[in-house]
């Protein structure tokens, strides 16, 4: 083995008599560093942009957030509160009432989601980074605060008391309402917008933030029940014994999601996105490392009579094999070491100096995680020893005899 290795290196940083040769492992190195380099960039801009993406979910979801299994709503009760106070691991939670209303201003429609909030919520979520005009929502006060998007699509001002927002909601009852008249059949509210919170597109039109009193009052529904309970955790709290405790407060059946679980959609498109871009990339590395089995086939005849003086003294078939197989995977390892060093320096770069903007005020997120050195590192040594071993099955019988 070090009778192979050393003549593997002596090959590869030789040059060869034939400048065709020298040429052609040249473009064979460079190949293998810029693939590297290409796979290692792409990635790392993958995890810039995931993290990118789900810190505006964030703003918005819990550690935890407990669900009714079926229906829209559950039972708290008092004596639940108190035992959910206790658990150890939770920090603080927030009683949360949703329901999707109509809003009505000045003839312009919209559809979103109410979301009545207790005074807690804030310090569940991060509402001092999202308030993007005006003020919160003061509880026992028919305030709302809504969305960059809402405010854009229905033209409407902040504190503007000579025109309220109307919101509609359908009357819970039998069904033996007349429908047609819409007095009848909706409850009606007008409010005053005291705030405008901006996130994204998606989220900006979606919520309508109340006072938790406020929804109920306009779904007609009792003091115990609620619609979920946003959960924040003391750190270093177990999530798996947490989510026991809290499944033996309720009698009822609930569903416990994580911050993940909130957003899987969402998960498993960037997941997803990830993979089929490392896939078609490893598809590119692949066509790369053929120039590697060139090279290697070439190197094979060019070093011909080297070959047959090697067997002469004593080398075995299988060592031959062996020193064009090592010429080929320290060509890959140590191309693919130097495109990953290339890429860090690169990613650096962007992280302290933000050389590629999106904007012209928000660089291109990108994000260096060891992982992703070690998978691209991991994908081309598995590559180069496979494409190695094709191009060393060339030395056959006949070079030696």
């Amino acid at each position: 083995m070090n009778f192979s290795l050393y003549i593997a290196k002596r090959y590869l940083f030789s040059k060869s008599s034939n400048n065709a040769i020298n040429i052609i492992t040249i473009i064979a190195a460079i190949g293998v560093v810029v693939g590297a380099f290409s796979l290692f960039i792409v990635m790392s801009g993958f995890s810039g942009l995931k993290d990118f993406s789900l810190q505006f979910t964030t703003v918005f979801d819990s550690d935890l957030k407990v669900l009714p299994e079926r229906g829209k709503t559950l039972d708290f009760s008092t004596a639940q509160k108190q035992q959910l106070s206790a658990l150890e691991g939770v920090d603080v939670f927030s009683e949360i009432i949703e329901e999707r209303i109509f809003l009505h201003y000045k003839g312009k429609n919209h559809i979103a989601y109410i979301k009545g909030v207790d005074s807690l919520y804030g310090q569940v979520t991060q509402l001092d980074s999202i308030i993007y005009f005006g003020d919160w929502l003061e509880p026992n006060q028919h305030e709302v605060v809504v969305g960059y998007t809402i405010i854009a699509k229905l033209s409407m001002g902040v504190r503007d008391y000579s025109d309220l927002l109307e919101m509609y909601v359908p009357k819970p009852g039998t069904g033996q309402i007349n429908t047609l008249d819409p007095t009848q059949a909706f409850s009606k509210e007008s409010v005053v917008v005291s705030g405008v919170y901006q996130v994204n597109e998606d989220l900006d039109g979606k919520y309508v933030f109340t006072d938790i009193d406020f929804a109920r009052n306009l779904l007609s529904l009792p003091k115990s029940k609620v619609s979920s309970l946003e959960i924040k955790l003391k750190p270093h709290t177990s999530e798996k014994e947490i989510r026991n405790e809290i499944q033996k407060i309720f009698p009822e059946n609930i569903l416990i999601k994580n911050r993940i679980q909130q957003n899987d959609a969402l998960y498993k498109m960037l997941n997803t996105e990830n993979i089929a871009v490392y896939l078609i990339f490893t598809l590119v590395l692949i066509i790369a490392l053929f120039n590697v089995i060139g090279s290697i086939i070439m190197m094979i005849l060019d070093k011909q009579k080297n070959i047959k003086t090697l067997h002469n003294m004593g080398a075995s078939l299988e060592e031959i094999r062996q020193i064009f197989f090592l010429q080929g995977t320290l060509m890959t390892v140590l191309g693919g070491i130097l495109g990953i060093a290339i890429g860090i320096i690169a990613v650096s770069l962007q992280l302290k100096y933000g050389l590629i903007n999106i904007t012209s005020t928000l660089p291109y997120p990108v994000k260096l995680k060891p992982i992703n050195g070690f998978i691209v590192f991991a994908t081309i040594s598995i590559l180069g020893i496979i494409s190695s071993l094709i191009a060393a099955s060339r030395v056959r019988e006949k070079l030696i005899t």
